[in-house]
């Protein structure tokens, strides 16, 4: 018999665009900014949380914007026998984002929380978008948002930003500038030159960034807003401060409506409290739409200064009609780190990097494979004091293990003793020094025990 005819063909392995999977040392990095986005969040007292990947379909589609076209529909392959896919009723989606599972959370939860309350949520989302760069179909968001029953207090619109202008300062990135508007500013102004449909344009102004100033009018005018009106809305978006000097630049257009002064008077209070508490973290940017329906007060979006094409790293806003439970309603404020899409950029320009590929700061060389418990024992010994190492991984000739370390990056090679009681030796293959060290005693310098993320040339 013939085993060439029988085995099986080889397959052929085909990239799937837009899911990220990053290399060790690329991973090394996308945890540091995990660990330090986590340890954040816990220092401004959010806990941790984790949702389901899916929700009912239906209930994705009724949050706004274009959901209909991001979401990914489930279902057993089973389920398709006969040819027919199954309908929209009781099918489950993928979330495309982290707000509105945690907004039905709360509603599940509510008799066993304490409100305000308050969480951060690190996971996967997934949106059915043409990857390119920056876009992806699975990515990791980084969320915090606080809820409350009832009312919500509008202190908590300005904590949201200052959170993450301290991430942003810990880490080895460019500056981010983080621009802050108010749902209500854009609504009462377009109210006060006689709009009706807010939300429409709303989406529209939101495309400024994509399609530029001329579009923007055109598709105005073509949606039935005058060349007036048209050109008002743009008046408005062009307004950008540092300050609360905005709001005279607003008063100076001449529109009036109550909605317009509710949203000056809260986006003055987060600016103010900005400026007070990260001097240069904020701005009040009037053209910040935020293309989500849901969104009701403050918005905020997030750019990196020199890479503003790249668009929003960190977005969202407060929501007040988002969780309900037909009695009572939780409205709550939140704001999340495109995690994936940020990285995306960092990595792709050579922004950033890790120190090594590998968790180790030591390699135990092995002698000769006789000796290898001799290479294993000094291992365990300085694990147990919280030093990374392997141990090599064959008894080669000692210039090659030591090329073996060199390739992953880890600073030190640790040469046993040739013979029972004789002493050891460890090697900064870096700078080429070598000393008697001792396992129980030996101390790794602080900067070498994991591998360190820092800010590249690019």
């Amino acid at each position: 018999m013939n085993d060439r005819a029988t085995a099986p063909r080889p397959t052929k392995v085909t990239p799937l665009s837009g899911f990220p999977e990053y290399l060790p040392e690329q991973r090394v990095v996308e945890q540091h900014f995990i660990d330090v986005i986590r340890s954040t969040f816990e220092l401004h007292g959010f806990p941790s949380i984790e949702t389901r990947a899916v929700e009912p379909v239906e209930r994705l589609l009724g949050k706004g914007g274009d959901a209909d076209k991001e979401i990914y529909g489930i279902h057993r392959l089973a389920d398709d026998e006969g040819g027919s896919a199954p309908g929209r009723e009781g099918q489950l989606g993928l979330h495309f984002d982290l707000t509105v599972p945690f907004a039905r959370y709360v509603v599940e939860n509510a008799g066993r929380l304490n409100f305000p309350f308050r969480r951060h949520q690190i996971q996967k989302v997934w949106r059915g978008e043409r990857p390119q760069e920056g876009r992806y179909r699975e990515f990791t968001q980084c969320d915090i948002d606080v809820v409350d029953s009832g009312e919500l207090a509008p202190h908590f619109e300005a904590e949201m930003p200052l959170v993450m202008a301290e991430i942003f300062a810990k880490l080895p990135i460019p500056r981010m500038v983080i621009q802050v508007n108010n749902r209500k500013i854009p609504e009462g102004f377009y109210r006060g030159l006689g709009i009706d449909d807010v939300a429409g344009t709303l989406r529209i102004v939101d495309k400024l960034d994509k399609v530029g100033p001329d579009k923007v009018v055109e598709l105005l005018v073509e949606a039935g807003r005058t060349p007036e009106q048209a050109q008002a809305c743009l008046d408005l978006a062009a307004i950008r401060t540092e300050d609360t000097s905005f709001v005279e630049r607003v008063r100076a257009l001449g529109v009036e409506h109550e909605v317009l002064d509710e949203g000056l008077a809260a986006l003055a209070a987060v600016i103010e409290t900005g400026a007070a508490a990260a001097p240069g973290a904020m701005v009040a940017d009037l053209r910040i739409a935020r293309g989500l329906d849901y969104y009701t007060g403050t918005v905020y979006e997030t750019q990196l200064v020199g890479y503003e094409s790249w668009g929003s790293f960190c977005s969202g806003g407060r929501y007040d009609e988002l969780a309900s439970d037909g009695r009572t309603t939780y409205p709550g404020v939140g704001i999340s780190i495109g995690l994936s899409r940020l990285l995306g950029l960092l990595l792709g320009k050579g922004l950033v990097g890790a120190s090594r590929k590998s968790p180790s700061a030591v390699l135990v060389a092995v002698t000769d494979e006789e000796t290898r418990a001799r290479s294993v024992a000094v291992a365990t010994a300085l694990r147990a004091r919280g030093i990374p190492c392997e141990v090599a991984p064959a008894a080669a000739k000692f210039g090659k293990q030591i090329r073996f370390a060199e390739r992953r990056g880890i600073p030190y090679v640790w040469f046993p003793g040739a013979a029972e009681g004789d002493g050891d030796q460890v090697k900064d293959i870096r700078s080429g020094e070598q000393s008697d060290a001792d396992a129980a005693s030996w101390e790794c310098p602080a900067q070498d025990l994991r591998p360190q993320v820092v800010a590249l040339e690019g």
